[in-house]
């Protein structure tokens, strides 16, 4: 469902980007494909300098139909940022490729925390975010990280994933699905 980013699969997603539902919520925007591939360059040299972890999101048949990256990253956190193509909104993508991205990150990468800056007017992650069960609203426990987001005005809702919670909930949920199983085989 994900893997590392390259210049081959830029044609495709920078289609994707362009889709008035999608763009304005895209962090990295281009607006000619030409500053598309400069900026997926610089995505991959900055991954090389372990600035941030950038990946392509792959359909069931392994057409490109996103990306998630973390940026920003330091003392071993950084922000997610992710965005499906318009076609792909709705259809379950999302969940399993942060799923996939979350175990990279929190046992690969070594990451700790991982933060979501929402812009209040994104109801569609907002939703999303509320729905992560291992996800805490962080506008008053990260109160200065959440300052500096909104500095120029009250824009976004800062939410965070720590590594421990994130975690105990795949705990929780792999010995609920042994239960359940244990319970269809008797």
């Amino acid at each position: 469902m994900l893997k590392k980013r390259d210049l081959h699969d830029s044609h495709i997603l920078y289609e994707l980007m362009q889709h008035p539902d999608v763009f304005p919520f895209v962090r990295q925007k281009c607006t000619s494909y030409e500053e598309f591939l400069f900026m997926t360059k610089q995505t991959l040299e900055s991954e090389e300098r372990g600035e941030l972890i950038s990946r392509t999101i792959l359909d069931e048949w392994g057409v490109p139909i996103g990306t998630i990256n973390l940026f920003d990253i330091e003392d071993n956190a950084g922000f997610l940022g992710t965005w499906l193509g318009k076609p792909y909104h709705g259809k379950g993508y999302n969940s399993p490729a942060k799923d996939a991205f979350f175990q990279e990150l929190f046992y690969t990468m070594e990451i700790e925390t991982i933060f979501m800056r929402i812009r209040k007017v994104n109801i569609r992650s907002l939703k999303a975010a509320e729905k992560l069960p291992y996800a805490v609203k962080a506008n008053e426990t990260r109160k200065t990280i959440y300052e500096q987001l909104n500095a120029n005005g009250d824009i976004y809702d800062l939410y965070e994933i720590p590594k421990d919670l994130y975690t105990l909930h795949i705990m929780r949920n792999g010995s609920q699905q042994n239960e359940a199983s244990h319970l269809l085989e008797a």
